[in-house]
């Protein structure tokens, strides 16, 4: 028997209705929470301001724009500008204004798509993507010199776009990043085709960014020996606990003393991992010093070795400490309850240097390999000339 769907149609407003107003009283509080935290808490007002000032710029942006018109003239300074200085709300406005304005020149003859690879601007690119993607006439566009955009993506990025990412490993790993994605656009015989000076861009690539893996190489290098000199010295000392464990053991029987305490448990577990961990921080530290440092190893191979590696030593260093705290709790502190604050106190200290040290690092390293710059994004939902709402015809 079938139900007809005018039945069904009230049912579905009412339960619509019912989780509108099950959300209302969350979203009333959630908005009253964050007003009150951006009165009280400092950083959470500055925020405020900037995302008020950013409204406001927008709002001038698209006034100035009103005034302007669909010129093409007006506008090629402040979208070459833009582009350089990846400010994709700019862009996106004046594209949405006067769309023949992707095809405005530098004074070199590069135009929109051109630049944005050249100055590395991921969220120009990321905007304008769909337009490259569906155009073969912008795929295949070259410049006086015979370059493709792949040559482009050979060349060495600006000190302004490698100054957004800190080392010359991740700089290089953001290279290859362009380097591949542009590549994708390109047929297979494209990228064989050489520019005026008979390179292909791959040769460009390697020769512009020699220098650069050289410092990637010498910096992977120096901070692998001194973690697996770190974890060397955890291994050594954590097999020794475990070999002489904390009281003793019994001489007829070999059992340890304090077998049966809590304590001893939480010992044992956190020795085990210390020395477990440390182990694999330094076979990850010894595999990056005995690799080859070819080019595309930079780009996920020896970032993921350096990610495991400091986890593992992090995590090392961190369950040594709590070992050697129940060490003395089990010794010392019988009688004396009241020292086991200051010994977790006293524990905490070099775990909390240890980890201030290496997580600005290791947060740059996870951002860097596992979060793509390229693809969706959320920003883009907003703009005018996405894929959803473009206005132009391919």
């Amino acid at each position: 028997m079938r139900v007809p769907i005018a039945t069904l149609y009230p049912i579905y407003q009412l339960t619509y209705l019912l989780i509108l107003m099950c959300r209302l009283p969350f979203s009333m509080l959630y908005f009253l929470l964050w007003k009150a935290l951006a009165v009280i808490v400092p950083p959470i007002k500055n925020i405020e301001k900037k995302k008020r000032k950013y409204q406001e710029a927008k709002k001038v942006l698209s006034l100035i724009c009103d005034q302007m018109g669909t010129s093409n003239n007006g506008y090629r300074e402040s979208i070459l500008e833009a582009v350089r200085q990846d400010t994709y709300e700019v862009v996106d406005e004046i594209l949405f204004r006067s769309p023949d304005t992707i095809n405005c020149k530098d004074e070199e003859g590069h135009n929109i798509i051109q630049l944005a690879i050249i100055s590395r601007s991921e969220k120009v690119y990321n905007l304008i993507y769909h337009i490259i993607e569906r155009t073969e006439s912008y795929r295949k566009i070259t410049d006086s010199c015979m370059n493709t955009l792949a040559h482009f993506t050979g060349r060495l990025a600006p000190s302004l776009a490698l100054s957004r990412t800190v080392g010359a490993t991740l700089q290089l790993q953001r290279e290859l990043f362009w380097h591949e994605e542009v590549v994708k656009l390109m047929l297979p015989l494209e990228l064989t085709k050489q520019n005026i000076d008979e390179e292909t861009p791959a040769m460009v690539f390697t020769r512009e960014h020699g220098d650069l893996m050289k410092e990637g190489e010498n910096w992977l290098k120096t901070t692998s020996e001194s973690c697996s000199i770190t974890a060397a010295l955890i291994v050594t000392v954590v097999f020794a606990a475990a070999i002489t464990v904390p009281g003793g053991s019994n001489q007829e029987s070999g059992i340890p003393v304090f077998k049966k305490e809590f304590a001893f448990t939480i010992f044992a577990l956190s020795n085990a991992f210390a020395l477990f961990t440390a182990t694999t921080a330094l076979l990850e530290f010894l595999t990056i010093l005995t690799a080859r440092f070819y080019e595309r190893d930079f780009m996920y191979n020896l970032p993921k070795a350096v990610v495991i590696g400091l986890l593992m030593l992090i995590l090392s260093t961190s369950s040594m400490m709590v070992a050697f705290a129940a060490t003395l709790f089990l010794v010392f502190c019988e009688q004396r309850l009241w020292m086991l604050p200051p010994i977790c106190a006293f524990a905490c200290i070099p775990i909390w240097f240890v980890v201030l040290g290496k997580l600005s690092l290791f947060i740059d390293l996870i951002q860097s390999t596992y979060i793509p710059i390229f693809g969706k994004k959320s920003y883009l939902e907003s703009c005018k000339i996405n894929q959803k709402n473009t206005i132009f015809t391919y």
